[in-house]
């Protein structure tokens, strides 16, 4: 494995790694994956049809906890999604 040289500063660490293969300087072998679940993502926006009624609930949660129904749809997927992912 190569040394890694020291920087002086993030915008020429940065510039390193562009230019670097890390392969060459880390062993990858032994490292964890890790899931940043917890940056803000970037969002996509879809179509769902979803029955009247359901809708309705869940504006009528949403307005019992004074938040927007969209976001209240995210905060309920988000939930099942840690839900089944850490099960």
């Amino acid at each position: 494995m190569k040394k890694i040289p020291e920087f002086h500063n993030e915008e020429e660490e940065r510039d390193f790694w562009e230019k670097n293969d890390s392969k060459e300087y880390i062993d990858w072998a032994g490292a964890d994956e890790v899931i940043f679940s917890k940056l803000k993502p970037t969002t996509k926006t879809i179509s769902i049809r979803l029955p009247e009624v359901m809708i309705e609930e869940l504006k009528l949660i949403a307005n019992k906890r004074d938040i927007p129904y969209q976001s209240l749809m995210k905060i309920f997927l988000a939930e099942r999604i840690d839900q089944e992912l850490n099960h």
